[in-house]
């Protein structure tokens, strides 16, 4: 099932436009933060200007008098412990602010909230939808959709390399190493497309593992659930069928999975609702014919390093596999 995705907000990837909770407490203590920074900012510049101005002048002929400056260099001492005292304070204002917000961060509600496990791959997103009961989950790829105003805990996991995730309107970064696990807490409080990026050099293709997060009212994310838990449909035309056999009969099938087929591969993304997404390769093509025929005919020519190889395929065999995907919604 397709349902209307919301317009991007906030430029779609803008760490100054919270659209969640979470994003919103990080924005104050940045603004908290900048407005310290440059009240010191202009402090200093105001000081060093006014001592260069009341500074004595004095020519080669003359020789300062040390008695008379014994005053003077007083005064210089206590400014200048009123001015460390007062950067003191400023850094434990900064430091209450941290703590504060790490509270705030932790103090989310979590009733109700979406399950997803997310796993980082050099360079793609497996995002799996938990549910305590097992026929309710399912997998997609580089694309999560959340409802509006209901909490989502992402929890995070690398498959080979440290990643970090990063969806700046919705929430802070969390990093995913390798044998360990992560909790990222995030509720988006207003409808849109959000850009999410690994925020660590995680290899060769690190800039472009992108992550889309759709926020959508919860009647739509339930209905995009329900369509997301369906395995795929049986193609009718018949070259959506021969697709379906060159799939199955192909590499293909033993790298990717699709839910309702033999095709149970876990090395690459999930297929079974590939059409439903707004991208492929992680993020940097629109999912359409022509960016699915040159990303399935050679995609280390346009993604270098990925583990997906080269798929030579006969003309026939690829538009009619290309007719296949094209139905997997």
């Amino acid at each position: 099932m397709d349902f209307q995705r919301a317009a991007p907000a906030g430029g779609m990837q803008d760490a100054l436009r919270a659209a969640g909770a979470q994003a919103a407490h990080i924005g104050d203590l940045w603004n908290g933060t900048v407005a310290l920074c440059t009240f010191v900012f202009v402090a200093i510049v105001v000081a060093t200007i006014i001592a260069v101005w009341c500074a004595p002048r004095a020519d080669a002929a003359t020789r300062p008098d040390t008695a008379s400056l014994e005053g003077p260099e007083r005064r210089i001492w206590h400014r200048i412990g009123w001015a460390t005292g007062a950067c003191i304070v400023g850094l434990f204002v900064l430091l209450a602010g941290d703590v504060f917000t790490s509270r705030a961060l932790a103090r989310l509600p979590l009733q109700d909230a979406v399950d997803i496990e997310l796993v980082g791959h050099m360079w793609w997103w497996e995002a799996r939808y938990r549910d305590a009961d097992a026929n309710r989950e399912f997998t997609t790829a580089n694309e999560l959709t959340i409802p509006v105003g209901r909490p989502v805990i992402v929890t995070l996991r690398a498959d080979d390399v440290i990643h970090s995730l990063w969806v700046p309107n919705l929430a802070g970064k969390k990093d995913l190493i390798p044998g360990r696990t992560a909790t990222l807490r995030l509720r988006a409080d207003r409808a849109g497309t959000y850009r999410g990026q690994c925020a660590e050099f995680c290899g060769l293709e690190h800039a472009l593992m992108a992550l889309l997060v759709h926020a959508v009212p919860p009647a739509d994310y339930d209905a995009w659930a329900a369509n997301q838990r369906k395995p795929a449909q049986d193609p009718l035309d018949a070259p959506a069928i021969r697709g379906r056999d060159v799939f199955l009969a192909g590499s293909c099938a033993r790298c990717h999975a699709i839910a309702g087929t033999p095709a149970q591969g876990s090395i690459g993304p999930d297929l079974t609702h590939l059409a439903s997404r707004q991208t492929i390769a992680a993020g940097m093509f629109p999912n359409n014919r022509g960016h699915l025929a040159g990303w399935i005919g050679d995609p280390q020519a346009l993604k270098p390093g990925v583990a997906m190889p080269a798929n030579p395929l006969p003309p026939d065999d690829l538009q009619a596999l290309l007719a296949y995907l094209e139905t997997l919604r």
